[in-house]
């Protein structure tokens, strides 16, 4: 457990989404946690790399996040680890949303959870498709040539 509390700033990232998907669109929401999760996603113990986003009713929930129980908690503060928590967004963001995700082959994942500067915890949703085998060679092609062509101009 890290012994500073995360105040503001970013508290988990899911890198492996980029990787994972094209993203096409990203939106900013809310998120609705209890005073335990939103204690244990302080101190940062938050999964965020197996989450995504699944439609409810009227409702969007997002499904897969882990946030872990404090080790000092009290017995009586009980929460399921791995539950379903609603997005918290306006209604025209919902519906076009939920449009996004009925086209074939659509996803909406998770890519970062943090502190906006007042203090609210807030997830970036990344809207996208996923990426086949040529794809993520491309990727990390592209990438590698960064990498060199920017040790190439340094030197």
């Amino acid at each position: 457990m890290p012994r500073q509390i995360i105040k503001f700033g970013q508290v988990s990232e899911n890198r492996k989404a980029r990787y994972s998907y094209s993203i096409e669109d990203t939106i900013e929401a809310g998120i609705s946690l209890t005073g335990a999760e939103l204690k244990s996603v302080r101190y940062g113990l938050v999964t965020i790399v197996d989450g995504f986003v699944q439609r409810r009713g009227r409702d969007l929930y997002l499904a897969g996040v882990e946030i872990q129980k404090l080790p000092t908690a009290a017995r009586i503060v009980n929460f399921d680890e791995r539950r379903p928590r609603q997005l918290l967004l306006h209604r025209a963001q919902i519906n076009r949303l939920i449009g996004k995700l009925q086209e074939r082959g659509a996803t909406i994942v998770p890519l970062k959870l943090y502190f906006n500067n007042r203090g609210k915890l807030k997830v970036l949703l990344g809207v996208g498709y996923g990426k086949n085998k040529a794809d993520k060679r491309e990727t990390i092609k592209r990438r590698e040539w960064e990498k060199h062509k920017s040790r190439i101009l340094k030197g």
